[in-house]
């Protein structure tokens, strides 16, 4: 069963790949067109306008995760793992 989420992250595209292999307990993805790809998982990385507060600038992606073959609880179990590391402040 395939299944997609979305989300926004204020980060740089060079932090968010450092991060990757810890977030998902994966140190064989491997980058194909723009996908990174583990096993039942994709994610598509693509900048978006940054965040300005004042003359600061901060980078954004968006984040698109698809699975492909996991279940419900291998899926939640990857969610909470993914968004544990790359969670800031206090979420």
């Amino acid at each position: 069963m395939k299944f997609s989420t979305t989300h926004e992250a204020t980060i740089t595209r060079a932090d968010f790949i450092r991060i990757l292999p810890a977030a998902t307990g994966a140190s064989d993805f491997r980058e194909v067109d723009g996908r990174f790809l583990g096993n039942g998982w994709s994610i598509r990385l693509t900048s978006i306008a940054a965040l300005e507060i004042g003359i600061v600038q901060m980078e954004r992606q968006r984040v698109e995760i698809e699975f492909d073959g996991l279940t419900a609880e291998e899926q939640d179990r990857f969610m909470r793992r993914f968004t544990l590391y790359y969670q800031r402040g206090g979420g």
